[in-house]
């Protein structure tokens, strides 16, 4: 595993990576969220490089040029995680590390669910085990939270739409820039990454259709009760998750389980990236 991984293969697709820090330290697997690439783990990594750790952090179906199959159906949950267990395989098929945010954290949950044996450790932020997810749905305000689920489900407007709102950061301190910037909650850094590597880079389309292939339920593949060693992290100033949802992980985790609250919103690697470090060192290092 000294040897840098630049990409990796998957049904038929390329997916670029980025594999940072010691060559030879324990590796860490990044599972980036909507609407980012692996490039929102570039305020963690060096806390994790300092460390010893190895970083692996790819570009996820959609996101990747190589990688942007036609149609919802290629987005469905099984085939996001056929990527992950392709990536742990091509690094040597060794259990790692993972890490996953917002819809990596998605993920990441299924990945450990289906490949136990292909995962040391867990450490989901932001969204919690699918099933607290759903629960909280119908026991605290996550329905309202995350309503614009539904409305992704429209074809094409969600585009126009979301790309219009970031294309207004031309007019930075215009009406519509100040809406863009509140709606997303980003600061003007990853407001412009965003607006980089997803709007303007032709991600977005693609990365859309991860929420349009949710009612594609694949019932044999509902995520059960994690085994491994798993740390769950929230912000408890996050507008899209509900705090019920942190609160009923834990039922749904057989083996060491820790939950962690921060004083952060939704994009926790980048607001408190040397506390999330700290966190994940700690679950690698079992400490629970």
């Amino acid at each position: 595993m000294n040897n840098r991984l630049t990409t990796f293969t998957n049904d038929g697709l390329t997916f670029d990576v980025i594999d940072d820090g010691p060559s030879d330290g324990v590796p860490i697997v990044l599972l980036h969220g909507f609407p980012q690439t692996s490039r929102q783990w570039s305020r963690l990594t060096p806390y994790l490089h300092e460390r010893g750790y190895r970083t692996i952090a790819p570009d996820q179906r959609g996101y990747s040029p190589g990688a942007r199959p036609r149609g919802r159906f290629a987005y469905r949950m099984s085939a996001l995680v056929g990527d992950t267990a392709a990536l742990i395989e091509t690094l040597g098929g060794e259990p790692v590390h993972l890490v996953g945010h917002d819809w990596g954290s998605a993920v990441a949950w299924s990945t450990a669910a289906a490949h136990p044996g292909l995962v040391r450790t867990l450490t989901s932020v932001s969204v919690p085990h699918p099933m607290a997810f759903v629960r909280s749905c119908i026991s605290s305000t996550q329905l309202l939270r995350t309503f614009y689920m539904v409305l992704f489900q429209v074809p094409w407007l969600p585009e126009a739409l979301i790309a219009r709102g970031f294309r207004a950061a031309d007019a930075a301190g215009s009406p519509q820039w100040r809406r863009a910037r509140e709606l997303s909650r980003l600061d003007d850094e990853q407001f412009g990454r965003v607006r980089r590597d997803i709007v303007d880079g032709g991600a977005l389309h693609y990365a859309l259709n991860w929420y349009r292939a949710m009612p594609l339920v694949e019932p044999r593949r509902a995520v059960r009760a994690i085994g491994v060693p798993t740390t769950h992290v929230w912000g408890s100033r996050d507008v899209f998750m509900a705090r019920k949802g942190a609160e009923l992980t834990a039922e749904y985790v057989t083996g060491p389980f820790r939950g962690e609250t921060l004083d952060a919103a939704h994009w926790i690697p980048e607001e408190r990236p040397a506390e999330l470090a700290t966190i994940i060192a700690a679950r690698v290092n079992g400490i629970d």
